[in-house]
């Protein structure tokens, strides 16, 4: 059997119609598929790649700490130097009470690593999030998911849990001194890209820090200069309580983490003992990987054209056929009529030389999150292929 056959039959699928396209590399901005052909990458890995794919930097970092050690002891016992450095990096260029870090293999587990901190510090059980969020798929994630499609087919979940609409008063009105966290994305965006109200954000900051409920911000997705600024919250002048990383966080290797302050982390080391740990959360070869990728973030100001990307984006996606197009810097939703429309339109692009993908809670959109690495040409090009893809798809 060929790779695509064994994919099928010894890989556990997802969907009952994976893409199937075999990737043997990819570089920059571009994938390369076992036929030859080359597509432009208009997701990232789903914001994954924000410096593109196989980053010098982070290819050296990872080759350097293979040589040196790979892993030696489950999680938080030994003082390992990749973990250090990059915890000190992060907190460097965060605020003052974001200062302490427990890296996760995944967003999903900083998901899990918060709200088990928030619990702990706390010692309340309710939580409230969003309805259309997304924060992981792992049981306690899937519990704050802000849809009814994703969570009941694996009911009882995590008990306490109340949704409402982001940017709704009703939600701040809910926050109470029985609310352990409320948990949102600073940038919703599998619902397509939705931005919160700058007073809206602000009166949440207000009525949690009254309530003593800690207020937890999800950048997984929107983090690490995706809008334009190194994290979401800075557009809008808020911190939180707990911080989440994950996706951008490794370079290109798994890797997430929870961020708090050094007092609030610290009730996980006690009553009990380990009250959260990781096997493998904070690996030296991840975090030597992400380390070399914040820093070429950095150093290579990849932030300090986001926005005129995102400008030069909104210019030219211009058909009769789009709804709407909204984005907050490189996360862009652009809305066509239907999902049906949205699946015809990323064939046609496939075809053409461009791979994009569409959102969980708005799959009448489709996503663009390219690494913050992409060029002026090939923004021309990528939204040529767009509107090409789209007129074909409606003519078809």
């Amino acid at each position: 059997m060929n790779n695509r056959q064994l994919f099928l039959q010894h890989v556990a699928q997802t969907s009952p119609a994976p893409i199937g396209i075999e990737i043997v590399s990819a570089s920059g901005n571009y994938l390369y598929d076992v036929a030859g052909n080359k597509y432009l990458d208009l997701i990232g890995g789903i914001s994954v790649c924000n410096i593109g794919h196989k980053h010098p930097a982070v290819v050296a970092a990872i080759k350097k700490q293979a040589d040196d050690y790979l892993h030696v002891m489950v999680y938080g016992e030994l003082v390992q130097s990749p973990q250090v450095q990059y915890a000190t990096l992060l907190t460097t260029y965060l605020p003052e009470s974001l200062n302490c870090v427990y890296f996760t293999n995944s967003g999903a587990e900083a998901t899990e690593g918060a709200l088990k901190l928030a619990r702990r510090v706390t010692g309340r059980t309710d939580v409230i999030a969003c309805n259309n969020s997304y924060h992981g798929h792992t049981l306690g994630a899937l519990s704050i998911m802000g849809d009814e499609y994703w969570r009941n087919a694996f009911r009882p979940l995590l008990p306490g849990v109340w949704h409402y609409d982001y940017n709704s008063e009703a939600l701040i009105d809910a926050v109470n001194t029985h609310t352990s966290c409320v948990i949102i994305e600073t940038i919703q965006g599998e619902a397509g890209v939705v931005t919160p109200d700058s007073n809206w954000i602000k009166k949440l900051r207000k009525k949690c820090t009254d309530t003593g409920t800690l207020l937890i911000f999800d950048e997984i997705q929107c983090g690490f200069g995706r809008t334009g600024r190194l994290w979401g919250f800075e557009h809008y002048g808020v911190i939180p309580d707990i911080m989440l990383i994950g996706k951008a966080a490794g370079g290109g290797m798994p890797l997430g983490a929870f961020i708090a302050s050094h007092s609030l982390m610290q009730a996980l080391t006690n009553n009990p003992v380990l009250g959260h740990i990781t096997t493998f959360g904070g690996h030296p070869v991840c975090c030597a990987a992400g380390m070399a990728g914040m820093k070429a973030l950095l150093d290579e100001g990849l932030t300090d054209d986001v926005a005129q990307k995102e400008h030069l984006f909104l210019s030219l996606l211009k058909h009769p056929a789009i709804k709407s197009v909204q984005g907050k810097g490189l996360l862009i939703a652009v809305a066509l009529s239907s999902q049906e429309m949205v699946l015809k339109t990323l064939q046609a692009c496939l075809k053409k030389g461009l791979f994009s993908d569409w959102f969980l809670f708005a799959p009448e959109c489709i996503r663009i999150a390219p690494p913050l690495t992409i060029t002026h040409d090939e923004i021309h090009f990528a939204c040529k292929v767009f509107i090409e893809s789209l007129q074909s798809a409606i003519d078809s």
